[in-house]
C-alpha cells in the first residue's frame, strides 16, 4: 500500500493524481447536490469555414448540429466575445482541437474528465514499467502522453455523442429546428459551413448551417431551416427572401 501511494504521489504523478481526485470529488458532489459549478461552455465558432480548404473534422466540417451551448453535466464558461471577435473569420487552431477531440459536441467536463483519467493512467503505468516515476525521464513521459491520451479520449468518448445529441443543455428533448427562421452569423456559399442564430421562446440558440442550393447567403440574412444533414451535424438553409424564386 505504501509503495502504491509512493507511486501515485511521486514527483511525476502527483499533479495528475491530485487533479483526478479533485475531479472525482467534483462529480460525486455534483451528483449528490445537483449543483453545477460551471456554466455554459459556449465555443461560439462563428465561422466562415471552407470545407474544401480548411479542415475536415472527424469526417465532417463543423460540430454538432444543435445548440452548441453545453450546460448539462458541467461545462466551463468562455465568453463569446473572447472566443470570436470577428464573426467572419475562420476557426482558430485551438477551436479545431476542441472540436476534434470532442471537447465541443459533448459536455466539456465529461470529456475533460475522460482525458485526465486516461492521461493519468497511461503516465502512471509507463512510469511504473520503466521505473521513472521519480526522475526527469518520467516528466518527459508525462508530457509525451498528452497527445496519445487525447486520441484515446476521442475514441472512447465518440460513442457518447449519440446519447447526448438528443438532449439540450437542460436535459430536455432536443428542439426541432426544421421550419424555423434564423439569422446568419456568417456568409455561406457552396460547401462552406457557417452559423445561424435561432430564437426559441426566450433563448437564442446557435446551429451550424450550409446553403441548400450552394447559393451565397450573406451575413445577417434571414434564412429558413429546410432539413438536417444525413449525419446530423448541421442544417441546410435557404434565404427566406428567395423562397418563392
Amino acid at each position: 500500500m505504501n509503495e502504491l501511494t509512493n507511486i501515485l504521489f511521486s514527483e511525476v504523478n502527483i499533479v495528475l493524481s491530485l487533479l483526478l481526485i479533485l475531479l472525482i470529488v467534483y462529480w460525486i458532489f455534483n451528483m449528490i447536490s445537483g449543483i453545477d459549478f460551471d456554466v455554459d461552455f459556449d465555443v461560439d465558432v462563428d465561422v466562415d469555414m471552407d470545407i474544401d480548404t480548411d479542415v475536415d473534422i472527424d469526417g465532417y466540417s463543423g460540430s454538432e448540429g444543435a445548440d452548441i451551448e453545453f450546460g448539462d453535466l458541467s461545462n466551463a464558461e468562455i465568453d463569446k466575445d473572447d472566443v470570436v471577435k470577428d464573426r467572419r473569420r475562420k476557426l482558430k487552431w485551438w477551436q479545431i482541437i476542441l472540436i476534434y477531440f470532442n471537447f465541443v459536441g459533448l459536455p466539456f467536463m465529461f470529456t475533460f474528465t475522460f482525458w485526465i483519467f486516461i492521461w493519468w493512467l497511461t503516465t502512471t503505468t509507463l512510469t511504473v514499467i520503466t521505473n521513472t516515476y521519480e526522475n526527469p525521464i518520467g516528466f518527459l513521459i508525462m508530457l509525451i502522453m498528452i497527445i496519445p491520451s487525447l486520441f484515446i479520449t476521442k475514441i472512447m468518448t465518440t460513442p457518447f455523442k449519440n446519447f447526448f445529441k438528443g438532449f439540450n443543455q437542460d436535459g430536455d428533448k432536443q428542439i426541432d429546428f426544421i421550419g424555423r427562421r434564423g439569422v446568419l452569423q456568417t456568409t455561406i456559399t457552396g460547401d462552406r459551413i457557417g452559423t445561424c442564430e435561432i430564437r426559441v421562446n426566450s433563448k437564442v440558440l446557435t446551429v451550424y448551417v450550409k446553403s441548400l442550393n450552394k447559393e451565397q447567403i450573406n451575413y445577417h440574412s434571414e434564412v429558413l431551416i429546410i432539413k438536417e444533414s444525413t449525419d446530423g451535424n448541421f442544417y441546410y438553409v435557404k434565404s427566406y427572401t428567395n423562397l418563392n424564386h
